[in-house]
C-alpha cells in the first residue's frame, strides 16, 4: 500500500467528499425546502423525496459511463474532472434562489457523485483480489466518517445560516480537486484498456446483461436491496424525528453523525476480524439480517432515545456494504472493473430514484390529518423488510462461474 498511500488517500477522501455532500444535504436541504416552498412538512416531503430521486436518477444515468470512460481513458482524468464539477455544484446549490434552481443543482450532483464507479475501480486496481474486502472496507469507513462530518456541517452551519454548508463543501471539493491533480498517478495501464462502449454505458443494457452470470444477479439484486434503506433515511429521517420527538436540525445532525462514526469505526476496526472469520458471503448475509433489526428498531421508537440504540445496531449491519462489493468485484475480469463498479453505482442510484419517494409516500400517507393509521415508521419498516430479501438472496448464492469479457 505505501507506493500508493497518497493516491488511496486521496481517492479516500474523495468519497469522504460525496458522503459529507450527502451529509449535508439530509438535515438541511428539508429545512431548504420549507423555507423556499412556504408549506408544512407533508407536502415538503414530496419535494425532498424528489431531490433525492432526481439525484438518484442522474447518477444511474452516469455512473455507467463514468465507469466505461475510466476503463477507456484512465481514472486520473475521469476522477479529476468529477471533483471539481462537484466543487462548482455546490456553489450553484449555495447560491439557489428556487426550489427550481435547488432541483438543478441536485441533478449535476447526481453526475459528479457517480464518480464513485471510477473511485471504487482505483481502489480494485491497485489492491489484490484477496483484500478487496478490507480495502473496500475502507471506503464504507470514508463514506461513515463523511457522514459524520456532512449531519455536523449541516447541522452547525445550517444553524447559522441553511446555505453557508452548501460554500464549505465548495470549498473541500475544490481543494481535494488540487490536491489529487498532484498525488493522483494514472491506476489502468494502456494494455488494460479498453473501447468505450455505448452499449455497455447503457444503464439498462449493462443491468440485462447480468443475465448472464446468475451469480453476479442475485448479488446485484441484493446490492439494490440494502440500499432501499438508505432511500428512506434520506427522505424521512427528519421529518419522521421532528414530528415524533420535536428534534430540530442540531438534534438531527448529531444523531446522523453518530450513525456515520459508529460505522466507521466498525468498518475500520471490527471488517477485517469479521470476513477473516466468517467470509465474505456470510459477512454480508449477517450485515442485512442486522440491519433489517435496526429498521425495524426505526419503526417503532416510541422516545428519542430508541433512535440511538437504533443507530448503534446498525453500525454492525453496515458490514453487508464492502462484503458485497468485494464479492461482485470478483465477478469482473481486470478490465472491466470500472464498468463492475459502474453497474453497483447505478443499481444503488436506481433504487435510490424510487425508495425516497416510496418513503415519502408512506411518510406522507400514515402522518396525514385525519388518517386511519398514524404510523411515521411505516418507510424504515419497507427497509426492513428489503434487507430480510437481501438475505434470502444471499443464502442461495450458487458458486462462481467465468465472466466473458466481452459480457
Amino acid at each position: 500500500m505505501n507506493r500508493h498511500a497518497p493516491a488511496i488517500v486521496f481517492v479516500l477522501s474523495l468519497l469522504a467528499i460525496d458522503a459529507i455532500g450527502i451529509g449535508i444535504v439530509i438535515p438541511v436541504v428539508p429545512q431548504l425546502v420549507l423555507a423556499l416552498s412556504g408549506r408544512d412538512a407533508s407536502h415538503a416531503a414530496y419535494w425532498v423525496g424528489l431531490l433525492a430521486t432526481g439525484f438518484a436518477a442522474m447518477q444511474f444515468l452516469a455512473s455507467p459511463a463514468i465507469g466505461g470512460l475510466s476503463d477507456r481513458f484512465g481514472r486520473r482524468p475521469v476522477i479529476l474532472m468529477s471533483v471539481f464539477g462537484l466543487g462548482i455544484d455546490y456553489l450553484i446549490l449555495a447560491l439557489s434562489p428556487t426550489l427550481g434552481v435547488v432541483l438543478l443543482a441536485r441533478l449535476l450532483a447526481g453526475v459528479t457523485t457517480a464518480n464513485i464507479s471510477a473511485a471504487t475501480a482505483y481502489i480494485a486496481d491497485v489492491t489484490p483480489a484477496e483484500q478487496r474486502g478490507q480495502r473496500f472496507g475502507l471506503i464504507g469507513a470514508t463514506f461513515g466518517l463523511g457522514f459524520v462530518l456532512g449531519p455536523v456541517i449541516g447541522g452547525v452551519l445550517g444553524g447559522i445560516w441553511l446555505r453557508l454548508p452548501f460554500f464549505a463543501a465548495a470549498a473541500l471539493a475544490l481543494g481535494n480537486a488540487f490536491f489529487g491533480f498532484l498525488v493522483l498517478p494514472e491506476s489502468l495501464p494502456p494494455e488494460r484498456r479498453r473501447a468505450f462502449s455505448w452499449r455497455r454505458a447503457n444503464p439498462v443494457a449493462a443491468l440485462f446483461g447480468l443475465r448472464a452470470n446468475p451469480r453476479a444477479l442475485r448479488l446485484a439484486l441484493a446490492w439494490s436491496l440494502t440500499w432501499v434503506g438508505l432511500g428512506a433515511l434520506q427522505s424521512v429521517f427528519v421529518l419522521s424525528t421532528t414530528l415524533r420527538f420535536g428534534w430540530q436540525t442540531t438534534e438531527n445532525g448529531f444523531a446522523l453523525a453518530l450513525a456515520g462514526l459508529s460505522q466507521a469505526m466498525v468498518q475500520i476496526f471490527l471488517m477485517r476480524r469479521i470476513l477473516g472469520r466468517l467470509g465474505e458471503k456470510r459477512t454480508a448475509f449477517l450485515g442485512c439480517l442486522i440491519a433489517a433489526l435496526a429498521q425495524s428498531a426505526y419503526a417503532f421508537a416510541t422516545a428519542g432515545w430508541m433512535i440511538y440504540a437504533a443507530v448503534m445496531i446498525s453500525a454492525f449491519g453496515a458490514i453487508n456494504t464492502p462484503a458485497l462489493r468485494a464479492l461482485f468485484s470478483a465477478e469482473a475480469s481486470a478490465d472491466r472493473q470500472g464498468e463492475a463498479q459502474g453497474i453497483l453505482a447505478s443499481l444503488q442510484s436506481l433504487t435510490a430514484i424510487f425508495s425516497p419517494l416510496l418513503g415519502a409516500a408512506l411518510f406522507a400517507h400514515f402522518t396525514a390529518p385525519g388518517g386511519s393509521l398514524f404510523f411515521p415508521g411505516a418507510p424504515f419498516l419497507l427497509a426492513a423488510l428489503a434487507y430480510l430479501l437481501a438475505s434470502a438472496l444471499l443464502s442461495g448464492l450458487g458458486a462462481r462461474v467465468a465472466v466473458s469479457s466481452d459480457a
